[in-house]
């Protein structure tokens, strides 16, 4: 009796710890439908970066991160990463043309940052006219490139690229405070149409400039035995927002294009704070501003050291099956390090492969928020299972729940549990990422 009462209470003993790998038991499906749903709702206003939309979308995370109880990271009182940009957005331009003035919707104003900007011949480089038998865009980006002050002529045989141009430059741009004030005022002043100026030309541009708050939402798990070395989990948050209706729809919900990375994001902090092994540090969070051009990932690469980066898993759009099948995802920058076959020899024995990257052409590496610290040398990629050359509701008002394969997600999420394990163990470490 007593030898039969030994077995069990051994039995009970090591119970427990098998019991909570097992990551069905710790992150459910319904668990991670309710987060993808909540991010992706229209209360979140489609997490447009700058909106209330977004504040709402970074409190959500924040009370997950601290229901499963994560740390704040050093010197940060609260989940939130704040920093700020400024909004260089124009308000008017002058041009006259010997003489005779333009109209403003044949103006466009490029690289200014100050707040007031009036030149002419005299103190300039002068002007230049685009040749129209050659390709536009070389021609665009040899002046930003020659960052030169000057007034440039286009061909109405460009107006459909004027037209675009137009268009974005009107939303303004964003900077940093140490680049409002350069040493030098740049400017690309480019009207449609004339042929030439014969004399003279003045130019009078204003700006509006506006701080603007981001945040980043990070927690952490410090390591045990090798706190030092770091292993990042990411995902970013923000979205569109508003977009032009389409059939009385405007939101742009981004439920795919990201509620589901930062939803993986969530539900692996909470597996790998319910195991409580992890010898190395893990920083899991959730970046703003990827797409109005990553800030987010590029002021957090700002704050860590990059040789103290073990690894980097940056997840996005895991929300359809990829072009692999069932139980597969893409590794972008599979072949840049070890990371991949590292990831695939833990899953050995799993249905669930990786597999490098089958969108070389769209250049995935450096478009999302690993591209900071892989430049870096980190072992940074991306998982996603977007087909992105087919995707048609990539970026569009109907990326919603309703268009996910719910069930492709959660495996997604529980493979990349798995495969992460020997690295966030110190048992494997991934060869590090050539430096640009």
């Amino acid at each position: 009796m007593i030898k039969n009462l030994r077995y069990a209470f051994l039995a009970l003993l090591f119970a427990g710890p098998v019991s909570a790998q097992d990551i069905n038991k710790i992150v459910t499906k319904d668990y991670v439908d309710g987060l993808i749903k909540t991010l992706s709702s229209d209360a979140m206003e489609g997490r447009g970066t700058f909106t209330p939309g977004i504040d709402r979308a970074a409190t959500f995370i924040e009370a997950e991160f601290k229901k499963i109880g994560l740390k704040t990271l050093p010197n940060q009182g609260s989940y939130r990463q704040t920093f700020y940009k400024y909004q260089v957005k124009p308000t008017s331009a002058e041009v006259t043309i010997d003489g005779k003035a333009v109209p403003a919707a044949q103006v466009i104003v490029l690289g200014n940052v100050a707040a007031d900007l009036s030149f002419d011949q005299s103190n300039s480089a002068g002007w230049t006219k685009l040749d129209p038998e050659k390709p536009f865009m070389a021609q665009y980006r040899a002046l930003l490139a020659s960052k030169k002050q000057q007034l440039v002529l286009v061909d109405a045989k460009f107006a459909n690229f004027f037209g675009q141009l137009k268009s974005r430059s009107q939303a303004g741009s964003y900077v940093d405070e140490k680049d409002l004030t350069p040493a030098t005022a740049n400017a690309v002043v480019m009207v449609l149409t004339p042929d030439t100026v014969a004399k003279e030309f003045k130019v009078s541009v204003k700006n509006s400039i506006t701080k603007m708050p981001l945040f980043n939402v990070a927690g952490m798990l410090p390591g045990k035995s090798r706190a030092k070395e770091i292993v990042i989990f990411s995902g970013h948050y923000d979205h569109l927002g508003i977009l032009p209706p389409v059939d009385g729809d405007s939101i742009a919900n981004g439920a795919d294009d990201n509620a589901t990375g930062t939803t993986a994001v969530i539900a692996l902090a909470k597996y790998y704070k319910k195991l409580n092994n992890n010898e190395r540090t893990i920083i899991f969070v959730a970046f703003t501003a990827e797409e109005i051009g990553g800030f987010g990932a590029k002021h957090f690469s700002n704050q860590l050291n990059p040789d103290d980066v073990s690894a980097m898993f940056n997840i996005e759009m895991i929300g359809k099956e990829s072009k692999f099948g069932k139980n597969t995802a893409f590794i972008t920058g599979f072949e840049r390090s070890d990371l991949g076959a590292i990831l695939q020899k833990n899953l050995k024995g799993s249905p669930f492969t990786f597999h490098p990257d089958p969108y070389l052409e769209q250049n995935l590496f450096y478009r999302s928020d690993n591209a900071t610290l892989a430049a870096l040398g980190v072992p940074a990629h991306t998982i996603s299972t977007d087909q992105i050359d087919t995707d048609k509701l990539y970026h569009t008002v109907g990326d919603e729940y309703s268009s996910l394969a719910t069930e492709n997600i959660y495996q997604t999420i529980k493979a990349i549990a798995k495969s992460a394990t020997s690295i966030i163990s110190g048992a494997d470490t991934p060869t590090r990422i050539p430096k640009l």
